[in-house]
């Protein structure tokens, strides 16, 4: 038992704190050498001349999102890239409302929607239409994600580096009601994460939201691919190709008050990640150097969190029954003080004030998120989550103010 309760505890707070603490340290070190070799004379920097930007296809699928497309026709023809050789490609699947129309309204001849029935979810979209983008490169977005001007020339520049396959986007989420809420917290967490992975040429997934492949290394997806925005990048990491994260890159998207559309949201991320691993097991191949290390130590242990936290629970509950098992006794209490701190904050943390309160509302956040990923699991298993998504309400286009 004490093997049992240690092991997945130090498994936990390695894939949360250690991970990142070694990935953080590991880039300081290299740096160092770097500027080490150029005052040395070692690293050989010459400029080069100008390139010519690349022709991108910028897609994107939309269901139903007749409140949204407007404002994101007009903000992809707002980008800071040259019209001539920039192409905008819209695929409506299975809209049951007016998102086509207004589309081809907005956009005019620079926009090519694409009305797809019936509904066959994002993955079938992708499957469709990136073969038949004109890009040799191509972008990918989310109907209601809003990109900042220089995005996709932020995007293109990496490319220039030949082994270069992928490039994944900063994605920044923000509340409309409020400033600061659990999932900013997470989400600069997991930012910082991809941004030292992107270091090693290896970001671990992408976020749907903005990120850009060579249109050649696309291949088609089965239609019943839940999470396509990891699949895709990862396919192409584990041929061997560079996917490193631009943090010039911006795109906004709004999050949601409605805890159950995000509970359901993550649940279905998580069966989508078991899927995922199931679908390029190349992984887990130790061959691949750094991108497996990365997956197991960022991914892997990360969807395992809700079980090893059980199996710590569990584990301490029979430690502290033993007599004199004073310290096991204190740990279980401290566990369950945790998790009645989150049950506290389920509820808003009503009567809890300041930073108690704060902690509260993140330790249900933690929380919420594991029971999420373990639902995910067992729908896998039962193979009972669907590859289209179901839409999240949201307020409307806006953007966070500056």
């Amino acid at each position: 038992m004490e093997a049992i309760f240690w092991l997945a505890l130090a498994l936990v707070a390695f894939t949360y704190a250690a991970y990142p603490l070694m990935l953080a340290v590991w880039d300081g070190v290299r740096e160092a050498l770097a500027a080490v070799r150029f005052v040395s004379g070692g690293d050989d920097r010459r400029g080069r001349a100008a390139e010519a930007w690349p022709t991108v296809t910028l897609l994107f699928s939309a269901f139903d999102e007749e409140a949204w497309i407007r404002r994101k026709i007009e903000n992809c023809l707002a980008l800071d890239y040259p019209p001539d050789r920039l192409e905008i490609v819209v695929g409506c699947d299975g809209c049951t409302d007016r998102t086509a129309q207004i589309a081809r309204e907005v956009g005019g001849s620079r926009v090519k929607v694409h009305a797809l029935a019936p509904r066959g979810g994002k993955a079938s979209v992708l499957s469709r239409l990136v073969p038949q983008a004109r890009g040799d490169l191509v972008v990918l977005t989310d109907a209601n994600v809003m990109l900042e001007r220089g995005a996709l020339r932020a995007l293109a520049r990496r490319f220039r580096e030949p082994g270069v396959g992928a490039v994944v986007g900063r994605l920044r989420l923000f509340n409309p009601t409020r400033r600061e809420f659990e999932e900013s917290l997470y989400w600069k967490y997991e930012t910082a994460i991809k941004y030292y992975e992107g270091k090693h040429g290896c970001v671990l997934g992408a976020n749907g939201g903005l990120y850009a492949i060579r249109r050649i290394l696309f291949s088609p997806l089965p239609p019943d691919t839940i999470v396509d925005d990891f699949v895709i990048p990862v396919r192409i990491a584990a041929r061997g190709w560079e996917v490193p994260f631009e943090p010039d890159a911006v795109a906004f998207e709004e999050t949601t008050e409605d805890a159950g559309h995000e509970f359901g949201r993550r649940a279905r991320i998580g069966a989508g990640n078991w899927q995922a691993l199931a679908r390029v097991p190349e992984l887990l191949d130790p061959r691949t150097g750094f991108l497996c290390f990365a997956f197991v130590s960022h991914k892997l242990l990360r969807w395992s969190a809700p079980f090893l936290l059980a199996a710590a629970a569990v584990a301490n509950g029979l430690l502290a029954a033993a007599p004199g098992a004073w310290g096991y006794r204190a740990l279980l209490l401290a566990q369950a003080a945790f998790y009645g701190l989150a049950l506290a904050g389920r509820h808003g943390a009503a009567g809890l004030r300041g930073p108690v309160r704060r902690l509260a509302s993140l330790a249900h956040y933690f929380v919420a998120m594991n029971a999420a990923l373990a639902v995910g699991l067992w729908r896998f298993l039962r193979r009972s989550q669907r590859a289209a998504w179901q839409r999240t309400e949201r307020a409307g286009p806006s953007v966070p103010a500056a």
